[in-house]
C-alpha cells in the first residue's frame, strides 16, 4: 500500500473513531435540528478542511525536526490520552448550544465558524497533528489531510442522519468505550513500532 493510501485509510479510521461522541459531533446533531442538512454538512466540510490542513502542516513540521523514536513514542502516549479523553466523554456548554441555534447568519457561515472554533485544540485536531508526524512526505501528508477530513465529515454526517436513532437505541457509554478501546489499540501499536524501530 502506498504512503498516500495508507495515510488516508489510517487517518480516516482514527479520526472517524475520534469524532464519535465528540463535542463537534454533538454540535452537528444540534445544527441539523435547526438548519437543513446540506448547508450544515457543507459548513462542517469547509471548517474541517481548513482546520485539518493547519493540523497536517504542524504535524509535518514536527515530523521533519524531531527524531522518529520520540515522535512515535509521543504519538503512542497521545493516543492513550485520546482514549482516556474519549472515556471521559464530551458535552456542549450553554454557549456552544446558543451558537448552534443562531439564526442571524446563514447556516453555512454559522456552522463553519462554530466548527472551526470548536476544533481548535480538540482531540481530532491533535490526533491529525499526531498522524501527520507518522507519514512524512507529500503523499503521506496529503493522505492524512484527505483521510482525516473525510473521516470527520463522515462521522458528523452520521450524526446528522442517524443521530436520533442511535441516541435512542445505542447507549452512549458503549460508543465511548468502543472508541476508547480503539485509541488504546492504536497507542499500543505505535509504542511497539517506536521500540521495534529504535
Amino acid at each position: 500500500m502506498t504512503g498516500f493510501l495508507a495515510a488516508t485509510a489510517i487517518s480516516f479510521a482514527v479520526i472517524f473513531v475520534a469524532e464519535l461522541g465528540d463535542k463537534s459531533q454533538l454540535m452537528a446533531l444540534t445544527f441539523a435540528t435547526r438548519f437543513r442538512a446540506l448547508p450544515v454538512l457543507l459548513g462542517i466540510t469547509a471548517a474541517t478542511a481548513v482546520t485539518h490542513a493547519v493540523s497536517v502542516g504542524v504535524g509535518y513540521l514536527l515530523g521533519a525536526t524531531l527524531p522518529t523514536f520520540w515522535i512515535a513514542l509521543a504519538a503512542a502516549v497521545a493516543f492513550v490520552v485520546f482514549g482516556l479523553w474519549t472515556l471521559r466523554g464530551d458535552a456542549l456548554t450553554d454557549d456552544e448550544k446558543n451558537k448552534s441555534s443562531a439564526t442571524t447568519r446563514s447556516a453555512f457561515i454559522a456552522v463553519g465558524v462554530a466548527f472551526f472554533l470548536a476544533e481548535l485544540g480538540d482531540k481530532t485536531m491533535l490526533a491529525t497533528i499526531t498522524l501527520a508526524t507518522q507519514y512524512p512526505g507529500s503523499g503521506g501528508v496529503t493522505g492524512v489531510w484527505v483521510g482525516s477530513t473525510v473521516g470527520m465529515v463522515a462521522a458528523d454526517a452520521l450524526a446528522i442522519v442517524v443521530g436520533r436513532w442511535l441516541g435512542r437505541n445505542l447507549p452512549e457509554k458503549a460508543i465511548r468505550i468502543g472508541a476508547a478501546v480503539l485509541f488504546f489499540v492504536f497507542g499500543a501499536w505505535l509504542a511497539v513500532e517506536a521500540f521495534v524501530g529504535a
